[in-house]
C-alpha cells in the first residue's frame, strides 16, 4: 500500500498515512482540525530478483568481457615486461 504526505494548510504539520488506492484522502489534521492537502513526494524503490539490469544483465556483460580478454591472443602494442638487467662485466683495455 503506498504511503501518502499531507501538510495541514492551518498549522503546517506534516503527516504520513498509509491507505489504499480506492481510500479517500484526508482532509482535516489531527492536530489542529485544519484542512489537509496531499504533497506529491518521491518514491523511492529498490528492483529486487532476477531479471533486472543490476541483477543479472550488469554481472553477464563484465563476465563476456573478462572472458573475451582472457581469451584474447597479447598484442604487439601492449608493453613488454621489463627486462632483466645485464650483467656488469669490467671493461678491460686490449
Amino acid at each position: 500500500m503506498p504511503l501518502y504526505e499531507y501538510q495541514c494548510t492551518k498549522c503546517g504539520e506534516i503527516q504520513e498515512a498509509i491507505q489504499k488506492f480506492s481510500d479517500a484522502p484526508l482532509s482535516t489534521c489531527r492536530y489542529c482540525s485544519g484542512k489537509l492537502n496531499r504533497l506529491i513526494s518521491q518514491s523511492s524503490f529498490h528492483l529486487k530478483g532476477t531479471g533486472w539490469y543490476v541483477t543479472d544483465y550488469s554481472k553477464k556483460a563484465a563476465s563476456a568481457v573478462e572472458s573475451k580478454n582472457s581469451e584474447a591472443p597479447p598484442s604487439d602494442n601492449k608493453k613488454s615486461p621489463a627486462k632483466a638487467p645485464e650483467s656488469k662485466a669490467p671493461k678491460t683495455d686490449a
